[in-house]
Parts: C-alpha cells; sequence; structure tokens
C-alpha cells in the first residue's frame, strides 16, 4: 500500500503550536478540571461528512456527535459544537480553542506530532466515486483522469502523493502511480461539494471516506462508489479517532473510557446504523 503522507505536513503541524500557544497551556486549558470548570466540552467538527456529521436542518448531527454527547453527559457538562473547515480542526485543538476534535479524523503518524488520539471507535477505507458507467475498478484506472477530493482528508493526502510522488520510511524518492500520467487533484470543502463538480462534468472521480462516499453516491442516479484498491490488490483501511490537545491524559482518559463503554454495548454500531440512514434520506 501507498498510502505516505507528504512530509511537508508534518513539518506544517509541528509548527502550528509555536506562535499560537504551548501544548502544555492547550492541555491545561482543555483538562477535564477546566472544562467542568466552563460548564461545556467544546467539539470541532466538520459538519460535511455523513454519517459521521451532518447537517439536519440548522442542527449538527452524527455518529461523531452522539460520541461526543456520551462525553460530554460523563463529565457532566453541555455539547458546545463548533462546524469549521476540515483542516482547521487539528490546529484549533492543539492551541486548546477546543476539547476535542471529532470529525472521522484518520490516525496517521504525521497527526500525532500535533495531537493526542483516543483508542480507535471504528474503521473504514478510501473509496472512488465515479460515473455509474465507469470502467475504473483501481487506482491505478485513474490515469489522466481529474480527481476531486476534500481538502485535508486522506483522500485529499492519497491522491496528492500519488500524483506527485513521495518519499517512503527511509527518505527513497518513490514514484506515484498516477505520477505523469497527467492525472490532476482540485481540492473542494466538502466530499458534497466535489460530488457536484462531478455530476457536472468538471471532474472524473472523487476520493473520499467509504460511508460518505456511498451516501453521497446514492444521492445521484448516474453516479457509484467502489472500494479504492491498488493494481496489487492492496486497500486503505484506516482507523478513526478522537483527538486532544497534547498532555491532555485527563480528558484522553475519560474519552476512552466512554469508547469502551459504546464498543462494549454496541452503542457505535447503533450510531452508525442510525444516521446513516438519516443521513441517506437528506
Amino acid at each position: 500500500m501507498k498510502k505516505i503522507i507528504a512530509v511537508v505536513l508534518c513539518v506544517v503541524l509541528a509548527l502550528a503550536c509555536v506562535g499560537m500557544t504551548s501544548c502544555g497551556d492547550a492541555a491545561d486549558k482543555q483538562s477535564v478540571d477546566a472544562i467542568k470548570k466552563a460548564g461545556k466540552l467544546t467539539m470541532y467538527t466538520n459538519a460535511e461528512f455523513p454519517p459521521f456529521e451532518y447537517m439536519d436542518g440548522t442542527e449538527v448531527k452524527g455518529v461523531d456527535v452522539d460520541i461526543a454527547q456520551a462525553i460530554a453527559d460523563k463529565l457532566g457538562v453541555k455539547l458546545e459544537i463548533h462546524n469549521v473547515k476540515f483542516d482547521t480542526i487539528i490546529g484549533s485543538i492543539q492551541s486548546g480553542k477546543g476539547s476535542i476534535g471529532a470529525a472521522g479524523i484518520t490516525v496517521i503518524e504525521e497527526r500525532k506530532e500535533s495531537v493526542d488520539f483516543s483508542i480507535e471507535y471504528t474503521t473504514s477505507k478510501q473509496y472512488i466515486i465515479v460515473a455509474a458507467d465507469s470502467t475504473v475498478a483501481k487506482i491505478e484506472d485513474l490515469a489522466g483522469m481529474k480527481i476531486g477530493v476534500q481538502l485535508g482528508t486522506t483522500g485529499d493526502f492519497i491522491i496528492t502523493d500519488e500524483i506527485n510522488g513521495y518519499e517512503d520510511g527511509d527518505g527513497k524518492a518513490v514514484k506515484g502511480v498516477l505520477q505523469d500520467t497527467g492525472a490532476s487533484v482540485t481540492t473542494y470543502n466538502s466530499a458534497a461539494d466535489a460530488a457536484i463538480a462531478l455530476n457536472s462534468g468538471k471532474i472524473q472521480a472523487v476520493v473520499i471516506d467509504k460511508l460518505p462516499a456511498e451516501i453521497i453516491a446514492g444521492n445521484y442516479e448516474n453516479l457509484k462508489a467502489i472500494e479504492l484498491v491498488y493494481a496489487d490488490g492492496s486497500n486503505t483501511e484506516e482507523s478513526y479517532a478522537i483527538c486532544v490537545a497534547k498532555g491532555n491524559e485527563s480528558l484522553l482518559k475519560v474519552i476512552n473510557e466512554v469508547i469502551e463503554e459504546l464498543k462494549a454495548n454496541g452503542k457505535i454500531d447503533e450510531f452508525v446504523i442510525k444516521h446513516t440512514g438519516a443521513a441517506s434520506e437528506k
């Protein structure tokens, strides 16, 4: 599998602590004691990622909202949701502006340089949305195509690396499977916006996580979603977790306890089923 994130992301995220606030101060600002004193748990999310977060009228709903509500209930505080651009969430948590980041966030080493993650609460894979009559069956088939992604997501990282090339763990340059094929990437604020561009013919494919891809493709009769696999059979399995400021052990402990409880009693699976159905009707 060639899911390697560009080194520049690590540098940008690592520098984010500098100039905003120290990571220790951020952890103190959002510790369990501080949250209880303030009476609220602030969740930073991006309501463009159904079924994990989506808009229902003026209200943000989704799997992550239900998990965050369970955390807030455990702490005895109210949940306050901030709906922001996805690529700003990590920085907001790192600076101490928010208590938790919950937005179907994939755990990768580069993000772990900037924030701490809870235990995983679910897994996913990357999918490709294409025209219903498309013969695309693997990522290599996207050669020469215009590809849409949501800015800052795993799909963005993968497609960008495969078009531009990347370095392996030893610093050796690796040619991407879409490099020099004429393929290009266009970033959007949401996968839904990318799908609109796809439907209008501005791009030829969209890469996003499995459940959002299936829900979005289901909204169009002429689109379909297929798993992103490589010619060698490898895929892009990943884990979602909730992020907190570096060193915020008190809050992380509570989050992990809640996730363990929700997983043990089957609640997270219930959340996924409930919100997949609800989001599909929007």
